[in-house]
């Protein structure tokens, strides 16, 4: 059970209210063009989708721009958006075709085709950003084209790949507005989702107008939307008690969250189950003081995740033990199995094992004003430093140059949260524990490798779940990462606001057009 069990289910008098019509809400028309205010600590990394591979990014770009394929509220199979229809066209997993909607156009009045979707996936890979979603497309061998089809040629098996064109990554941009070379700078987007972005100011606004020419999975389009980041959970949770924002998302503060009451009158407290998840990445490369393998496995000895969850975080998050979270095919307790308890002897005896010198000292980073980050990394910093064994130097660092720090591997340690890119247990596997993961851990096994392979070829997720729990032994050994906790996640919203409950879930979209006013 969750630490804190606070849901709250939405009354047959607000559904009835708000009504549901295929998937997409319908508000009442009654304040149709006022603006809802939304509130987050996600920063936007690039505007252009082949240079970011984060949250806060990919939740605009479910607003501005189409996908082939999207996710329903709750959804755990993709339905066809800027695609007419969408299928295997073999046995082997290896060949995928999807025929483009007709009459989509791009802001310039230039209809979408084939050739706009090829171009998008195919300066993906030949960018290949540093802090970009290439690596999620490492199957993805060539794309071609013939009239209204595009057809995606796999380099093996890949039954995961519709839920991956589904993602932020699969963003269609028009070929006559983004370099085939290099990334877009400057504030605009030229996309054809329900959101037309009027004006962005980076790390402040958003401001999103409904798109009249959307064509796609919605049967309509949102209330006018302005989107407003903060540096920090105690900023956001300020604006939202001042009402300077009429719905807070992603990150409340942990005190705050604790708080909240269901039979407040003057607010919707939303609380889902989340495969977000939050792991301590270490740098397993060569010059790092982490490369060997046992002095990781004496950090994984150290961690006291019971500690995190009840003092940082106020029981708001779970503690977490394997790499794929709770709920998700696959997930394990492996390291519970391997590191049961902190532990300081065990700890001393691998390092002596190791025959390093103690203290062992290396780097810690972690993202500043992402939720209770420098709290955590304090807590942390004295539970790896108990019995004088390790000595940690913490640094915070601001979200883009945190990504391109650990990127570089300029980092001994750091600690990020991992919000799931679809309802898979893939997500958590080639991305954070594959070969050239985008977490830049430097670690890579062949047996782990081959298992992620493996599992990407059985249409039947349920089979893959052998390969997942070996993949997490695995990881439990070599330790490239050590779990800390898997969130819940909270959306609160003026009494006003309906459609919040449909705003984030575990399919990893973001949907601003669910919200709209009683």
């Amino acid at each position: 059970m969750r630490s804190v069990r606070m849901r709250i289910l939405v009354t047959l008098v607000v559904l009835a209210i708000v009504g549901i019509g295929g998937w997409q809400l319908l508000p009442a028309q009654g304040n149709k063009n006022k603006t809802i205010t939304v509130g987050t600590t996600d920063a936007v990394t690039s505007l252009d989708p082949a240079g970011a591979y984060d949250a806060g990014s990919w939740a605009l770009y479910n607003n501005v721009f189409q996908t082939l394929l999207t996710f329903e509220p709750g959804g755990v199979q993709p339905v066809p958006d800027a695609a007419q229809s969408c299928s295997f066209s073999d046995s082997t997993l290896r060949t995928y075709r999807c025929e483009v909607r007709d009459g989509i156009t791009f802001p310039s009045g230039r209809t979408m085709t084939a050739e706009d979707v090829k171009y998008s996936f195919d300066r993906v890979k030949k960018i290949n950003s540093d802090v970009g979603p290439a690596s999620l497309f490492a199957t993805l061998g060539s794309v071609t084209t013939g009239g209204k089809d595009v057809t995606f040629h796999l380099s093996s098996p890949d039954a995961t790949f519709p839920f991956k064109l589904a993602t932020g990554a699969g963003a269609i941009v028009d070929r006559d507005k983004y370099p085939a070379d290099g990334l877009r700078t400057g504030t605009s987007v030229d996309g054809t989702g329900p959101y037309t972005l009027t004006s962005y100011t980076k790390d402040k606004r958003a401001v999103l107008r409904p798109n009249g020419h959307y064509k796609g999975a919605l049967s309509g389009t949102g209330r006018p939307v302005d989107l407003r980041y903060y540096p920090d959970s105690a900023k956001l949770a300020a604006a939202y008690e001042a009402k300077r924002v009429d719905v807070a998302t992603r990150t409340l503060p942990p005190a705050m969250v604790s708080k909240l009451s269901p039979s407040d009158p003057d607010q919707r407290v939303l609380e889902s189950d989340s495969s977000e998840t939050r792991n301590l990445y270490l740098n397993t490369r060569d010059k790092s003081p982490l490369h060997d393998v046992l002095v990781r496995r004496a950090l994984a000895w150290l961690v006291n995740r019971e500690q995190l969850a009840s003092t940082v975080y106020d029981g708001t998050v779970e503690p977490l033990y394997s790499l794929i979270p709770t709920g998700l095919t696959g997930h394990t307790t492996s390291f519970f199995d391997s590191y049961p308890e902190q532990s300081v002897a065990r700890a001393k005896a691998l390092l002596a094992q190791a025959g390093v010198s103690t203290p062992v000292e290396f780097s810690f980073g972690y993202g500043i004003g992402h939720g209770a980050g420098a709290e955590e990394a304090a807590a942390l910093k004295k539970q790896l430093e108990t019995g004088g064994l390790f000595k940690v130097d913490v640094k915070g660092y601001e979200w883009t140059d945190f990504q391109k720090s650990w990127a570089a591997g300029k980092m001994d340690a750091w600690a990020v949260g991992w919000v799931a890119d679809y309802p898979d247990p893939d997500t958590f596997g080639a991305s954070l524990v594959g070969s050239g993961s985008v977490m830049s851990t430097g670690y890579s096994n062949k047996a782990v490798d081959h298992l992620l392979l493996n599992s990407q070829r059985y249409a039947d997720r349920s089979q893959a779940e052998q390969d997942f729990r070996k993949v997490q032994t695995d990881v439990a050994d070599d330790v490239p990462l050590i779990p800390l906790w898997q969130r819940t996640d909270y959306v609160l919203s003026s009494e006003e606001v309906v459609g919040a409950q449909y705003l984030t879930d575990s399919t990893g979209v973001f949907r601003l057009w669910s919200l709209g006013w009683l």
